[in-house]
């Protein structure tokens, strides 16, 4: 899944209905891109945690040389959980918008952590070194931590990069969203799905009851 038709290929459930309701079982379908032929088409099945999900511990080492909890990133009024990597066009295209929003969501008692869970011996450009580097590039003001084992990636269910999972203050998801309706390209004016959601989370401890998944490339799991 390394043509350059992955990005394609390899994304979260494409932007159809809105979901009402988090935890359901999700069938999509959209165009195949081939090396050879792009009118195949390939079924996805994806699935994720219910609303009021509890948030999962978990101790990953950062590109700061710290290793990080939940408790130690979790925000006074909630906490963003990102899964992101540095080779996905997706992650590429939106990564000054989510850092953006990571800095706004700060201002409102949301705390941020991204965690890169993908295979380094087959994705290298995701390596530890590369990561400290994409961080420095775009100016991370949160910790940026590997999964190297890839079991927190399995605990939450996360399916892609970029991936979010937004909990209130005690733990319990809320959130599991897109950034906002921009793909590849920026839209103007496009609203800020991700940063209203965790608002409301902060305000009420309640996420949105239509929320619209996210797009990237799929986890690059170990075999």
């Amino acid at each position: 899944m390394r043509s350059g038709c992955s990005t394609v290929r390899e994304r979260c459930n494409g932007e159809r209905a809105p979901l009402r309701h988090v935890g359901l079982l999700t069938l999509d379908v959209w165009p195949r891109l081939g090396a050879a032929n792009c009118g195949e088409r390939l079924m996805i099945l994806n699935t994720t945690h219910p609303i009021g999900w509890k948030a999962r511990d978990f101790a990953l080492h950062a590109i700061d040389g710290k290793t990080y909890s939940l408790a130690q990133i979790r925000g006074p009024k909630g906490t963003l959980v990102a899964f992101l990597c540095n080779h996905c066009p997706y992650v590429k295209a939106s990564i000054s918008r989510i850092v953006a929003e990571a800095n706004a969501l700060r201002e409102i008692g949301i705390g941020t952590i991204a965690i890169m869970p993908n295979d380094t011996g087959a994705y290298p450009e995701d390596s530890f070194d590369n990561m400290k580097a994409f961080a420095a590039r775009h100016g991370f003001i949160f910790p940026y931590v590997i999964d190297a084992a890839q079991e927190v990636a399995r605990a939450y269910g996360a399916q892609c990069t970029p991936d979010f999972f937004g909990f209130n203050a005690h733990n319990e998801l809320q959130y599991r969203g897109r950034l906002d309706a921009s793909r590849m390209t920026p839209i103007a004016n496009a609203r800020r799905d991700l940063f209203e959601a965790m608002k409301q989370v902060a305000a009420t401890g309640h996420g949105p009851k239509e929320q619209l998944p996210s797009m990237g490339c799929s986890i690059k799991w170990k075999r």
